[in-house]
């Protein structure tokens, strides 16, 4: 007989649970997925404060609609187009590409630390500044592909689009961050 106390409850059972109200089941969901919510929500719009509000919204979203999840999907894979959706929404929302980020470290917080620390924040910024200008519909493909690592037919499924939408969208994405980035890149060499 196993000790259920010990193992992991399936997302079903979580929630099933919390569609009755069990606050528990629901915070536990929350926790399993918080990280891949979060990764996909920073890759699409930067850290700051308009990331965190997006995420809170993905789970109010999945909260409000408990009793439609059928499970198609997975829950992590339900999650994320959550995610991409309300990015892309608040992408739409802001005016200005200034806006979308918010700093990230700067060499002058790194004192003390590596030479390699520094460049290495410093090249985050420099992808984050180059995801900006991609187009959001292009940002969630290169998201998803290549900095979440979901397949081509995953990332389909998440934003509802064809597979050769999706690696028709990459192919424009990883051109339009090469061309960004490399007159960067040559200036650092």
């Amino acid at each position: 007989m196993s000790n259920f106390s010990h193992m992991e409850p399936r997302d079903d059972e979580l929630l099933r649970k919390a569609l009755q109200g069990d606050e528990r089941a629901f915070r536990l969901l929350v926790e399993r997925y918080e990280g891949t919510v979060a990764a996909t929500v920073i890759g699409m719009l930067g850290r700051g404060p308009e990331a965190e509000d997006v995420g809170q919204e993905v789970f109010l979203r999945l909260y409000r609609s408990l009793d439609k999840f059928r499970g198609d999907a997975g829950l992590g894979t339900y999650l994320t187009r959550i995610a991409i959706n309300q990015s892309i929404k608040s992408l739409k929302r802001q005016q200005t590409w200034s806006q979308r980020f918010v700093p990230w470290t700067t060499r002058n917080e790194f004192h003390g630390a590596s030479q390699e620390d520094a460049e290495r924040v410093e090249q985050s910024q420099l992808v984050t500044r180059a995801l900006g200008r991609l187009k959001p519909d292009h940002r969630a493909v290169t998201v998803l592909r290549l900095m979440e690592g979901y397949s081509t037919k995953e990332t389909a499924a998440i934003l509802d689009v064809p597979e050769g939408t999706v690696m028709s969208r990459l192919s424009r994405a990883v051109s339009k961050l090469e061309t960004v980035l490399r007159p960067e890149m040559e200036m650092n060499q």
